[in-house]
């Protein structure tokens, strides 16, 4: 028998070998993907170049002597160029869910590279408005279809033991992207009138890597035994665990994928009482997740920080620290994810998030007026509280917003319910990227006492709501983890269910 239990970890014999870690890392490139998009519009908006071509109004708005510190970024076109990508990969992320269903995790990838690489070549080839967000749509595609397929197939082939840590290659390759996107900007604003056009056209070479990542890597046994090929699903099981005995764990996805094919629609499924926890748990840790605050950070880092006071070199340097806080406590999530838990990553996350947006707050308030500029000092003493609150976000909301709505759904629900948790951090990402700049203009201060705010739901969230999903086999979450919560276990006495009769005829079967 080559399974064991070593606490409340489930084990199947498994290596971690160059071929595997090679899969990971080509599929977490969607990550690295994401997270350039998400770096490179806010100092792309930033630009004198990119802004007199597209947005005349606010670049005038800019030069002015006595601008509004709060406001003169704010302009409803210029928050669409970053917003309308997360629309596009809001509705796209449900069609990547039946492809997914339907085609497999490999193709979906695939399909998103191919979004990828036209988002990048209409986007720095742009001439007009209708052109340049026609190829932010694009990229909204891929987004939609990559953040749909890539961490489900890093959960289904990881080993139970490290799936946390496998699963937050994904955002770590996020941070990564940003970063990159920080230092991009950094040396293309130098580059007038055109440094814009090399900003979002090098978009393309993560693409590329994505797009040949994906004829490397193999379809997961998961998929290819929901697709009734059982003897390549076990050749490829076998392949990325380094082992010949994977008989138990084999045994395990054929019963997770015979229980899904009895269930004919998953979407309708959804609607049951049984798929209730992992839907609410899916929707809201991504919903929180942008309410934290942190993509209203990140895209517009560069414009925060000229409003404190930076000139725009300066903003986008400060930019790019903040980053580099950002890749490596992700880091540190990559390492505690597997031992301490997700739960109190979470918790300990908002106490320190909490802090440090009331903090930035307060801070801007107290000094920081229509007209003027924050003292040099101040000014530093905001980005050290921005580096500190990034690097609480880095290690927790994160990654595991991302990780936990992977890894919770049934076999029978996975793509469908994860294509809803998807959809709705785009359709957040989206609300706060459009509204950003309006709230930074009306809230001033106050919206970093806004997100603070939401940050202490979340917590409340977290410890009442939250069941610990940390080794825990991803197609026993229904026996291990719902049905001992103190709150979900109501919702799983369903025995009338598809799935409930599903399991009974798998079991009987067995």
């Amino acid at each position: 028998m080559t399974t064991t239990t070593d606490g409340n970890v489930s084990k199947f014999d498994s290596k971690i070998t160059f071929y595997v870690t090679l899969c990971w890392i080509l599929a977490a490139l969607g990550g690295l993907m994401f997270g350039y998009d998400i770096g490179i519009s806010g100092g792309v908006t930033g630009m004198d170049g990119f802004l007199l071509k597209f947005f005349p109004t606010v670049y005038e708005r800019k030069r002015v002597a006595y601008e509004d510190n709060y406001c003169k970024y704010d302009d409803q076109k210029l928050q669409l160029f970053t917003s309308s990508l997360y629309i596009a990969a809001l509705v796209s992320s449900f069609v990547a869910s039946k492809v997914c269903e339907k085609l497999g995790r490999k193709p979906t990838i695939f399909l998103a590279s191919i979004f990828f690489l036209i988002g990048a070549g209409l986007s720095s080839g742009a001439v007009h408005i209708s052109m340049l967000i026609f190829g932010r749509i694009f990229l909204g595609f891929g987004v939609g279809f990559g953040n749909e397929a890539v961490p489900l197939f890093l959960s289904e082939i990881a080993p139970v033991e490290y799936r946390g840590a496998v699963n937050i290659l994904f955002q770590l390759f996020v941070t990564i992207g940003i970063l990159i996107a920080n230092l991009v900007n950094y040396a293309t604003e130098k580059v007038h009138p055109w440094g814009w056009r090399l900003s979002l056209g090098l978009a393309g070479v993560p693409a590329m890597g994505l797009f040949i990542g994906s004829l490397i890597i193999p379809e997961t046994p998961t998929s290819l035994v929901e697709h009734n090929k059982e003897e390549k699903g076990r050749k490829t099981l076998k392949k990325i665990r380094g082992v010949e005995n994977v008989d138990p764990e084999f045994e395990q996805i054929k019963l997770a994928c015979e229980t899904a094919r009895m269930v004919k629609n998953p979407f309708r499924n959804l609607m049951k009482r049984w798929s209730v926890p992992p839907l609410v748990i899916g929707v809201c840790l991504q919903m929180f997740q942008q309410f934290t605050g942190i993509n209203a950070i990140m895209f517009y880092a560069p414009i925060l920080f000229q409003t404190v006071g930076f000139k725009n070199d300066g903003s986008l340097l400060s930019a790019i620290i903040t980053g580099l806080v950002n890749v490596f406590s992700t880091l540190i999530s990559i390492y505690a994810v597997d031992k301490i838990g997700r739960r109190l990553l979470l918790l300990n996350a908002c106490v320190i998030m909490l802090i440090s947006q009331a903090a930035i707050g307060g801070v801007l308030m107290a000094n920081l007026t229509a007209t003027n500029s924050l003292p040099k000092g101040l000014a530093w003493v905001v980005v050290v509280l921005v580096c500190v609150y990034v690097c609480a976000f880095a290690w927790s909301w994160g990654p595991l917003g991302w990780l936990i709505p992977s890894e919770t759904f049934p076999l029978e629900t996975r793509t469908a319910g994860f294509a809803c948790a998807v959809s709705a951090n785009m359709f957040f990402t989206f609300v706060i990227a459009q509204a950003f700049l309006s709230m930074m203009c009306h809230m001033r201060a106050g919206i970093f006492f806004f997100f603070a705010a939401w940050i202490i739901i979340m917590g409340f969230f977290v410890l009442f709501f939250l069941p610990e999903t940390k080794g825990v086999p991803i197609d026993e979450m229904s026996e291990r983890v719902w049905k001992k919560h103190p709150v979900w276990k109501k919702f799983m006495d369903t025995g009338s269910d598809d799935h409930d009769r599903a399991k009974k005829t798998m079991e009987e079967m067995s």
